[in-house]
C-alpha cells in the first residue's frame, strides 16, 4: 500500500494538504472532484444542479473504481461525501492508507466562509448544514480511515509530518 487517501469534510484541507504531501513524497496527486470535472467537462456544482447528488455519488464511485486498477505512489484527495456511499470505504482502504483529516466545526466554518462553490452549502443556514452533515459523516469517516489527523491549529508541515509518520508506522507493522 503505497498510496495515501485523504478523506474528510469539505474545508478540512484534503486538497491543499494533499498537493503539498505529494510534492514532499515525490508522489503523483489526484483529486476526485477534479477528475470528475475533467471527465464531465463541467463543475461539481453544475453536475449537482443538473443531475442531483445521487448521480454525482455514482460518478465518485466509478472514479475510484477506475483508479483502483493502476494507481501507485499517489496522494488522492476525495470529495467530502465520497465515503458516505456504501462500499466506497472498502474501495478506499484497498487503494491505500486512508487518512481522515479532521477539523472542528469552528475551524470548518472559518475555512468555508464565503465559499460559494460547495453545492451542499448553498442557501441559508450554512452553520446548521455544516453541523448536521458533520454529525452524519463523522462516524463514517472514522470507520473508513486507518488513521485520523486533526487539522485544527496546525500548519501544513505539521499535518504532513504526522501523516507520513502514521503511514510509516503502518508500513513497519504490516509490510516488513
Amino acid at each position: 500500500m503505497n498510496n495515501i487517501i485523504l478523506i474528510g469534510f469539505m474545508g478540512s484541507g484534503k486538497t491543499s494538504v494533499g498537493r503539498q504531501l505529494a510534492k514532499k513524497l515525490q508522489y503523483s496527486f489526484c483529486d476526485t472532484d477534479e477528475l470528475i470535472e475533467k471527465e464531465n467537462k463541467t463543475s461539481v456544482r453544475n453536475i449537482f444542479s443538473a443531475y442531483g447528488e445521487e448521480y454525482f455519488r455514482k460518478l465518485e464511485t466509478a472514479t475510484i473504481s477506475d483508479l483502483y486498477k493502476n494507481m501507485t505512489r499517489t496522494v488522492l484527495s476525495t470529495g467530502g461525501g465520497l465515503p458516505i456511499t456504501e462500499g466506497n470505504d472498502r474501495l478506499l482502504r484497498r487503494l491505500g492508507h486512508v487518512i481522515y483529516l479532521k477539523a472542528s466545526q469552528e475551524t470548518l466554518m472559518k475555512r468555508l466562509q464565503g465559499d460559494t462553490s460547495r453545492p451542499l452549502l448553498a442557501g441559508e443556514n450554512v452553520e446548521e448544514k455544516v453541523y448536521d452533515l458533520l454529525q452524519q459523516r463523522t462516524p463514517i469517516y472514522e470507520k473508513a480511515a486507518h488513521f485520523s489527523v486533526s487539522t485544527d491549529h496546525k500548519n501544513f508541515n505539521e499535518i504532513i509530518d504526522e501523516i507520513i509518520g502514521l503511514c510509516n508506522i503502518q508500513l513497519d507493522i504490516f509490510c516488513s
